[in-house]
């Protein structure tokens, strides 16, 4: 049992009852008052802004990310329709939540490895768990059925595995076929695996985070 997989199951069992948040992924440009030795990053580390003065003028030099021209060209083939723009706000929704379960675990790792006790890795894996529910809780419920069909295929983006695997390694066979069921009931599916390679909706959804994290979008 990892902290890996409990805080992924926390995100599963919260995103299956229904619920989101409204958090819009911002690109924020960073400005500073004079070019630094050392570049600073933005606070999503994309974009750095330099400025200058020069003949009383104050000239701005950003360092823009190298962009993919096809991958840019297939972005607004799709996303210049309706439903591709809704993808893009959804993914835009649904990301940083599944991006949350690799943060969380940075954060706990540390802690884990330095904690050889069964008794008291338990106890702390409870207190991430009750954690999470109290800070993400409310959001996750607001989630759309369309969004939390594709947090729990980004869940598989991130982690390597099925919402439905992770349950079952977790919680035991019995539970993964319980949240399973649940989860039909609400249209989601937790064996959903996430394949740019052969789903067209996937391939657009990885468009779509690459150039976000690129901050083209």
């Amino acid at each position: 049992m990892t902290m890996k997989k409990c805080i992924i199951t926390i995100l599963i069992a919260l995103s299956t009852v229904a619920g989101y948040s409204q958090k819009v992924f911002k690109i924020q440009a960073h400005r500073v008052s004079a070019p630094p030795t050392t570049p600073e990053l933005t606070q999503n580390k994309q974009n750095v802004v330099y400025s200058r003065i020069e003949n009383d003028d104050t000239l701005l030099i950003v360092q823009l990310p190298e962009v993919d021209i096809r991958m840019l060209q297939h972005f607004y083939d799709f996303a210049d329709t309706r439903q591709g723009r809704r993808l893009v706000r959804n993914v835009k929704k649904v990301y940083p939540f599944a991006k949350l379960a690799g943060e969380k675990l940075q954060q706990y790792d540390s802690l884990l490895i330095q904690t050889h006790n069964k008794q008291e890795r338990r106890k702390l894996m409870k207190k991430a768990e009750e954690e999470i529910t109290a800070q993400y809780s409310e959001d996750l419920k607001k989630l759309t059925f369309t969004q939390g069909a594709i947090l729990i295929r980004l869940i598989d983006r991130e982690t390597g595995n099925t919402s439905y695997k992770l349950v079952q390694e977790l919680r035991g066979k019995f539970r993964a076929f319980f949240y399973q069921g649940f989860a039909r009931l609400w249209g989601y599916n937790l064996k959903t695996e996430y394949d740019p390679k052969t789903n067209d909706e996937d391939d657009k959804i990885e468009t779509i985070i690459t150039l976000m994290e690129k901050g083209c979008i």
